[in-house]
């Protein structure tokens, strides 16, 4: 099992990036794929899920509005783009695999498989 991670950069204030997550080892259409971020010191949280199966969808109160989750199923890669971003987006972002579904409010030990991360930046 893989996921594979990527996207990350240094935009400004008000700039976009879209993360990717490629799986393998995995049947694509069983799994939900969750976006968590993490600054050091803090826990890792969840920003947005998606279950693949059904498209049902989970976002953070403060990226609602401004991130949008989708999923190329023949490519098993999930995206998340991030329009609007705020210094406060600021974090490490990890993909991961939930078997079944995205959970009301997705937490980090329902994880089953972790990308490597990718660092997103925003600078003021």
């Amino acid at each position: 099992v893989q996921l594979q991670a990527s996207g990350g950069g240094l935009v400004q204030t008000g700039g976009s990036l879209r993360l990717s997550c490629v799986v393998s080892g995995l049947s694509f259409d069983a799994i939900a794929i969750g976006w968590f971020r993490q600054v050091p010191g803090r826990e890792r949280e969840a920003v947005s899920c998606l279950s693949i199966y059904d498209g049902s969808t989970y976002f953070a109160e403060d990226v609602k509005g401004r991130f949008t989750i989708s999923s190329d199923n023949a490519m098993n890669t999930v995206y998340l783009q991030m329009n609007g971003l705020k210094p406060e987006d600021t974090a490490t972002y990890y993909c991961a695999s939930i078997f079944g579904y995205c959970s009301p409010y997705p937490l980090a030990y329902e994880c089953n498989n972790w990308g490597q991360g990718t660092l997103v930046t925003v600078s003021s």
